[in-house]
């Protein structure tokens, strides 16, 4: 396959979609400085959680995509359809915590204060993953997988979901629909474990695929890659494997271990949600880190809220027009607000 030379620009959008999928990093720039970076100072304050449901919706689902609108005050997420009360005691809820026969909308406007101000979705995914909302202010919903065995006995009516990216308009009609619903393959027809998006300035799209690559079994044709797409859905290449080479996915650095990652001003916000929890490594502090775009130098860390065992602290997150920062949990199935002073 033959390879173009990448843009700067181009570089930093992949890296940033890249990390969506949990476990996967690319290299842009070699740093094989491998000091946790723990013991940094913390100008946030936080609260936890943070966002209103009214009182007879329930409760909030597992989170994992946030995403700022174009105001840069108002905050876009999407949860995994409500907690799942079919949990049974002491499993863990990562294949629990997903959209298979709910009705919940779990695609959610929230104001500056919090409060819902439009939600949509229901019905079209089955383990919403990331969102995104793009400069024309459409919104991009990411459903990394379809119906489990389990799930498929539960709902044997259900519509076919999953290994879709998903693309709607700011009042919830859909535009578009990447990868065929419910069925794992490779593009131009289908995706296979999508993860996140990023929309370049020129509207092209780059979907990370494959969140298998994390599990330390993985074999070695596991999808781990960057798919590359016109603005219109056109497929022009997909590019990347399991590895920790150049052009390859999987390996942590000195930001922990990327769960997701957002820009903003100059500065690179890096979620690490399940060191020292479901995934070795060993040394380092979960929560979100603050560094220097152009050096990579971190300056921060906003620690995880809760500390619980497995996954916890934010995997999704983003930062609004005053610097505040949202992170989405998967673990404690919330949102929280981190507000700089």
């Amino acid at each position: 396959m033959r390879s173009n030379p990448l843009t700067r620009l181009t570089r930093v959008a992949i890296a940033a979609v890249a990390a969506g999928c949990a476990g996967l990093v690319s290299h842009p720039v070699s740093n094989l400085d491998s000091t946790p970076t723990n013991d940094l100072p913390n100008p946030y304050r936080s609260v936890s959680p943070w966002g209103n449901l009214p009182a007879d919706h329930g409760k909030w689902g597992a989170f994992n995509g946030v995403a700022i609108d174009n105001d840069g005050r108002s905050v876009w997420v999407v949860d995994r359809c409500g907690a799942n009360p079919d949990v049974p005691p002491g499993a863990s809820p990562f294949q629990y915590d997903s959209c298979a026969g709910s009705s919940w909308a779990p695609v959610h406007k929230l104001d500056a204060n919090g409060n819902i101000l439009k939600s949509f979705g229901a019905g079209l995914f089955v383990f919403p993953h990331k969102i995104y909302v793009d400069r024309d202010s459409n919104v991009w919903v990411v459903d990394m997988r379809a119906m489990n065995a389990r799930e498929k006995l539960k709902y044997p009516d259900a519509r076919p979901a999953g290994h879709t990216v998903v693309k709607f308009d700011p009042d919830g009609k859909v535009l578009m629909t990447i990868g065929t619903p419910g069925v794992a393959g490779n593009p131009p027809d289908a995706l296979t474990e999508p993860c996140s998006i990023v929309v370049a300035p020129n509207g092209d799209l780059f979907i990370a695929e494959g969140h298998s690559g994390q599990q330390p079994n993985a074999a070695p044709d596991t999808v781990a890659r960057i798919s590359h797409f016109t603005r219109d859905g056109k497929f022009i290449r997909s590019f990347g494997r399991l590895g920790s080479g150049p052009a390859e996915f999987k390996t942590p650095h000195q930001f922990g271990r990327p769960s997701g990652v957002y820009l903003r001003d100059g500065l690179i916000y890096v979620a690490d949600s399940e060191s020292n929890g479901v995934a070795p490594n060993p040394g380092w502090l979960r929560g979100i880190r603050v560094g220097e775009l152009k050096t990579g130098k971190v300056l921060y860390r906003i620690p995880d809220p809760i500390e619980m065992k497995g996954t916890s602290a934010a995997e999704g997150l983003a930062v609004d027009a005053m610097g505040n920062v949202f992170g989405g949990e998967v673990g404690p199935r919330q949102l929280s607000k981190h507000f700089r002073h």
